[in-house]
């Protein structure tokens, strides 16, 4: 578990860092990425809380996040680990590029990893409907 929680501290401390080749090295080659039966931002079109699946797809989700969105605030609350998953409970807000749309929300990231420590899927808790007003204005 502490392992777990260290790979995904280390997501996170790379994230900050806009280092994208690490946070790719702690994913499974066959991650799932916002993988959900029935999303409502993902019907909406959200773009970057659109399923994605790989890690093509997890880097596909980073380039059209730092195209489309500018991250004024990130405030990592806890992390929280139980068998295979690791939650992160965060603050964030974002402009979105090119508009006079923000968002500012209380979110959760639940990450799974498998035995080798990989991450193997990633969702995304959040107030869709404010996702939802930023992409579309």
């Amino acid at each position: 578990m502490s392992d777990n929680l260290a790979t995904i501290g280390a997501i996170y401390e790379a994230f900050g860092k806009g280092d994208i080749p690490t946070i790719l090295s702690h994913l499974a080659d066959d991650v799932g990425w916002e993988e959900w039966a029935d999303n409502s931002a993902q019907k909406a079109g959200v773009p970057w809380l659109q399923a994605r699946h790989d890690k093509a797809g997890a880097l596909e989700f980073f380039q059209v996040m730092g195209s489309l969105l500018q991250v004024t605030e990130l405030r990592i609350l806890s992390l929280m680990a139980g068998g295979n998953q690791v939650a992160v409970e965060f603050v964030i807000a974002c402009d979105v590029r090119g508009t006079d749309r923000r968002y500012r929300d209380e979110e959760i990231h639940l990450w799974t990893l498998n035995d080798a420590g990989k991450v193997v899927r990633m969702r995304h808790y959040a107030d869709t409907a404010k996702h939802i007003a930023a992409a579309q204005g």
